[in-house]
């Protein structure tokens, strides 16, 4: 059985045909790609050398060990602190789920931080 061509070329890691990422060659002959089905041969990878990396973000140290930022960046909010009392808090947001949620905001006191 011969495997249909593709009109367009491309790097072995992406699919010619969408352009999605190609899952790494396994013991079955052919390649399918996940989102459009496109099958390559295994043959096409010989010789080919596969390298991947992850890189991980530091982690920024958490708890009593940090020091606060000098000067708190941000708009300010008519907002009254729980801890002070002190009216008027900085806020800023993350992303902290997925997109299709919404945005977490972190408020913080420019008197007690």
């Amino acid at each position: 059985m011969e495997l249909p061509s593709s009109c367009f070329q491309s790097c072995l890691d992406f699919c010619p045909e969408c352009g999605s990422v190609l899952p790494r060659p396994g013991p079955q002959s052919t390649i399918r790609c996940p989102r459009c089905s496109f099958a390559l041969a295994c043959a096409d990878f010989e010789g080919k050398t596969v390298r991947s990396t992850i890189e991980f973000n530091r982690l920024e140290p958490a708890g009593r060990g940090q020091e606060p930022a000098p000067h708190f960046q941000g708009p300010l909010v008519e907002r009254r602190c729980p801890r002070c009392g002190h009216e008027g808090m900085s806020y800023r947001t993350r992303q902290m789920r997925s997109a299709d949620e919404g945005q977490t905001v972190f408020y913080t006191c420019p008197r007690c931080r």
